[in-house]
């Protein structure tokens, strides 16, 4: 770190440990430019700047055309600027939301309990059963980041007195007796399915992937760049390409055009999605997320620390500084099963309605005056559908969208994760950043998971439009990331210097949660097979009760008599290579479905609507779902191989039924 002075005034300079930052752009002799140009190179920034103007920014400007205007920074300040003179024209100061970091004891503690995995330690330790099957799906490095907590957590609770009782960790993990002396914190802690060899057996399509985590040669080293591998974990990974990694520098001043379009080899059994699974299996997921993203954390030795908000007093009704929860509580009992918040959804529809060609869309701001007064207003009158919106501009429509979004009492990001999110910037690849806000968006909180969603899915139709509208995906990025990232209880403690680097890294990963946010709600195929192996150890555990195979056999005689059951595929079917699709809401027969090599999900959705082609039933609003056998239920996605499918899951029973909205 080091400054220098000239003439012009001061140098800033800040130092990202990742090697990524959105460029700066520099109009200085060029000496300096060079000296700013290889201090880029190795992970730094300089700022020229003569003074800090009236909005308190670092200001800079540029004659240079090869660093494009967009990825100017000017847009951030002057945001910023508006969203300070608006909470500044406020009567009431909003209350700060502090974030608490505990102590390392505390906070290992808490995360073993998001985890699921809490009744490892403390006084509810008891029954182990369903964290043991937890246990036996992790891989190497996930079982490595459970016991590294584990170990800190058992560590701190000898050094309070407390008389808890500790299970070992080697018996938890299954290891054979003869393993019994002390296992060092970096390996030996080998989940059920690993071999003695430290290689990770994954089964995936009937074969078998070896992934080594000391062995480079043992994975896919032959991917391009722009590739995902989203069968093994992104912790092995990682570990098995560490080095290789550490050579391989994100470049952070890319235009639109130049960040990598990452695709993925074909899954014959189907990607999956976010909401195309059940509820039960999307909790596994979550905890699954959680462990795997502080693996990858801990293959890089980056610090994975969760927030706790000090409790606040929060609005209880109204449409504007409420929590998501309780405003969605509100929104479902005028219409039920409202996921994202009415009032967000509207604010959108009017701003489409209006045209997304308008120059300047949500970078040009709304008069204030008139924003604060359509805020009233909405309190009073949205619920009672009495608002006049067509009297509601374009400009301040989008002035209201930022409002909103900044004014939840808590991130939309959640106070939790947040410093999650910013700490993406210290892994050292785009590829691993990716895989780090895949997992990150896996285990938000539904509410804010489904919002966002439908916050990014609008920036890039207004993206869409931005031969007319001027706003590429940088611009919306430092626009949106002072709304997204500095929420109404933030408040900024640092010199400029951390100013500008939250600016440049926040307005980074804004880009990335964009471009890529079709890649971000896909739940990787590793944590998908980790989810069936639970599932069937599960049913394998239930299954030598007798007592519980009593009442199953009477639920399922109970269901049979009283409701239209679906009917599995019989052993004769099967040795047919035939599967039986049951459609109860359109048809009493099932469909006999021959398997071939070819057979895809959406041939068998074409059979059924070629079958009732009098009912008026819309292609998008049903799906073939998957139930049972090693999963709970699952969408299938339209290039979903049939056969494939079968052969991974041949207990499972086919239904084709309207889509869960």
């Amino acid at each position: 770190m080091s400054s220098q002075q000239d003439s012009k005034g001061v140098v800033l300079t800040g130092f990202y440990q990742n090697n990524e930052v959105l460029p700066v752009l520099i109009d200085c002799k060029d000496e300096e430019e060079h000296t700013s140009l290889s201090s880029r190179r190795t992970g730094q920034y300089n700022i020229h700047s003569r003074a800090k103007n009236a909005a308190g920014k670092p200001p800079y400007s540029s004659s240079s055309q090869d660093s494009l205007d967009e990825l100017s920074m000017d847009d951030y300040w002057t945001e910023l600027q508006h969203i300070q003179t608006s909470r500044g024209n406020d009567q009431e100061v909003p209350e700060e939301v502090l974030m608490k970091v505990p102590d390392e004891g505390e906070l290992e503690e808490e995360w073993l309990k998001e985890a699921g995995l809490s009744d490892l330690i403390g006084d509810q330790a008891g029954d182990l059963q369903e964290s043991i099957v937890l246990l036996s799906t992790l891989t190497r490095t996930q079982a490595a980041a459970v016991q590294k907590r584990v170990d800190t957590v058992t560590q701190t609770l000898r050094k309070k007195n407390k008389q808890h009782q500790v299970p070992d960790v080697r018996d938890i993990f299954g290891l054979p007796s003869a393993q019994s002396g002390k296992i060092s914190s970096a390996n030996r802690t080998l989940p059920a399915g690993t071999s003695e060899n430290g290689k990770q057996d994954v089964e995936s399509d009937g074969q078998t992937i070896i992934a080594c985590g000391n062995d480079k040669s043992s994975l896919d080293t032959a991917l391009s760049e722009t590739d995902i591998n989203l069968e093994i974990s992104f912790s092995e990974q990682a570990a098995g390409l560490k080095e290789q990694s550490k050579s391989s520098e994100p470049h952070g001043n890319e235009d639109d055009s130049l960040l990598p379009n990452f695709k993925m080899p074909q899954d014959k059994t189907g990607t999956t999605k976010i909401g195309d699974l059940a509820s039960q299996d999307m909790k596994k997921v979550r905890s699954l997320a959680l462990i795997e993203l502080t693996a990858l954390y801990d293959a890089f030795g980056i610090d994975f620390k969760s927030h706790k908000a000090v409790k606040i007093k929060i609005k209880e009704s109204g449409l504007f500084g409420v929590p998501l929860t309780i405003l969605l509580e509100q929104d479902q009992k005028k219409v039920p099963g409202t996921k994202v918040p009415l009032i967000l959804q509207k604010l959108i529809s009017h701003i489409e309605e209006e045209g997304l060609d308008t120059e300047g869309l949500l970078r040009i701001p709304g008069s204030a005056t008139r924003v604060k007064s359509l805020c009233q207003e909405l309190e009073a009158k949205f619920y009672e559908r009495t608002f006049a919106w067509d009297s509601v501009k374009q400009h301040d429509a989008a002035s209201l969208l930022k409002f909103f979004i900044r004014e939840l009492p808590q991130p939309l990001l959640t106070v939790e994760y947040l410093n999650a999110f910013i700490t993406v910037q210290k892994l050292p690849t785009r590829k691993h950043q990716l895989q780090a806000l895949n997992l990150l968006v896996l285990f938000l909180p539904e509410p804010s998971r489904d919002t966002l969603k439908t916050l990014l899915e609008f920036l890039q139709r207004v993206i869409d439009s931005k031969e007319k509208n001027k706003m590429t995906l940088n611009n919306i990025a430092v626009i949106m990331a002072p709304n997204l990232f500095r929420f109404k209880g933030f408040r900024s403690k640092g010199g400029e210097q951390q100013e500008f680097a939250m600016a440049a890294g926040t307005a980074n990963i804004m880009r990335w949660l964009i471009k890529y946010q079709n890649l971000l709600w896909l739940i990787p195929k590793f944590l998908m097979n980790q989810v069936r192996k639970q599932n069937t150890e599960n049913q394998k555990k239930m299954s030598k009760d007798k007592a519980m195979k009593k009442l199953l056999k009477k639920m399922a005689y109970d269901r049979e008599k009283h409701e239209r059951p679906y009917r599995s595929t019989t052993k004769t079917d099967a040795l047919q290579g035939v599967i039986r699709v049951q459609a109860p809401q359109f048809s009493k027969v099932s469909m006999a479905i021959q398997l071939t090599e070819d057979l895809k999900a959406s041939d068998v959705l074409a059979r059924l609507l070629s079958q009732i082609g009098t009912v008026a039933i819309k292609r998008e609003d049903i799906c073939l779902y998957e139930i049972g056998g090693n999963i709970g239920e699952r969408c299938l996605n339209d290039e979903t191989y049939m056969k494939d499918l079968y052969q991974l899951n041949p207990n499972a029973e086919w239904v084709i039924k309207s889509r869960s909205r």
